[in-house]
């Protein structure tokens, strides 16, 4: 399995923070948020490379970054070209660069680098290999209005997903899903043809959306907290959580930034 840690996002909703530093490099607990999404990968024992996607901006301090890992994974760091927002690829897009750049044949774990996540991602896989299906992560959120910003999914009484809809008015459940999916190998060539088809390269929400109607797909739901460094307050809120802890390691006080 390879792994890819989408981080081509140019950060605006932390401005002043992410205006010369990508949103995966801030510091959260004394190390970058990227590191946290590294850490799960390797400890899957599943992932051989990992590729984290960025842009033509920040493409050096990735790669400086890189140079100080101790990881037992081969890391690379791929430039997108963008130098605006205005002009970025989206998630899909970048997905699907990567899958062109790095000529991926290998089934495909795909995170979004501004979130740390408390559950295992060993667990993830493991359930992949029992369903042997395309998987999304889903987690319980009671909120409507944050429901509204996300992707929303029904599932059936095995976990196969039923219907998925991205930042939906009306959500039909209050199952959201967070950027941690699990793509087969043979699903990769469904990323472009998404995209031929006009499909919208944003949010990865979206090709799932596609993708349910195309192939089956099983949700993997997990009750641990999901830290989302969405924007300036949501980055200080993370920091004041991860820095109680390591001051008071046995505190049971997290809380989800969903």
């Amino acid at each position: 399995m390879k792994a890819l840690i989408l981080a081509a996002g140019y950060g605006t909703r932390v401005y002043p923070l992410t205006m010369d530093l990508p949103k995966a490099l801030l510091p959260v607990a004394g190390k970058p948020v990227i590191n946290y999404l590294v850490e799960e990968i390797e400890q899957t024992g599943r992932v051989d490379d990992i590729f984290v996607v960025t842009n033509n901006k920040f493409f050096d301090q990735f790669e400086d970054w890189m140079q100080q890992l101790d990881v037992r994974m081969g890391i690379e760091i791929l430039n997108d070209g963008t130098d605006y927002n205005e002009n970025r690829l989206g998630a899909i897009g970048d997905i699907a660069l990567t899958i062109e750049k790095a000529n991926l044949k290998d089934n495909l774990l795909v995170a979004a680098s501004d979130n740390i996540f408390g559950f295992s991602f060993k667990k993830l896989c493991r359930f992949y290999e029992e369903q042997q299906t395309d998987c999304i992560t889903v987690r319980v959120l009671e909120d409507v209005r944050k429901l509204r910003t996300t992707g929303v999914a029904e599932l059936d009484d095995a976990f196969r997903v039923i219907s998925f809809t991205e930042k939906p008015e009306s959500p039909r459940s209050t199952l959201a899903c967070p950027p941690v999916y699990i793509f087969r190998n043979d699903t990769l060539p469904l990323i472009g043809e998404y995209l031929r088809r006009g499909g919208n390269p944003d949010a990865p929400g979206f090709f799932i959306e596609w993708l349910v109607g195309q192939k089956p797909v099983h949700a993997f739901q997990f009750d641990e907290p999901r830290y989302n460094i969405g924007d300036l307050e949501l980055y200080r809120a993370v920091c004041s959580v991860f820095e109680q802890n390591v001051a008071e390691p046995t505190s049971k006080g997290c809380v989800n930034h969903a």
